[in-house]
């Protein structure tokens, strides 16, 4: 318990970009590719969602489109980088027992 008039000093979070360093040095292609995999998985969808509200007739509307949901997907970095650093752990563990070698019996005698 705490004695009257003390107080636990806060918590200090380190920045957002300190964090992501830290997540690529343990976890490296992994937090790569978690990352990579939500740019393209909101990428997809931002263009998927754009194509079904507007007619595109044309090559130049296509890019437009993509154009679009890059600019849609960009906006949404920061979370994003929040989606990847709470993601990576997890993928990294699923990765890291996907990768373990199965257990060696012993030599029959």
């Amino acid at each position: 318990m705490e004695q009257p008039g003390t107080s636990t000093p806060p918590v200090v979070r380190p920045p957002l970009k300190d964090r992501l360093k830290a997540l690529l040095e343990e976890y490296g292609t992994v937090a790569i590719g978690t990352y990579f995999g939500i740019f393209f998985l909101v990428l997809g969808a931002f263009a998927i969602a754009i194509q079904l509200g507007v007619k595109v007739e044309s090559t130049a509307g296509t890019a437009g489109t993509l154009a679009a949901a890059w600019v849609a997907t960009k906006l949404t970095q920061p979370l994003r980088i929040v989606g990847t650093l709470v993601l990576t752990p997890i993928l990294g563990k699923l990765v890291q027992r996907m990768r373990k070698p199965p257990p060696t019996l012993p030599p029959a005698t």
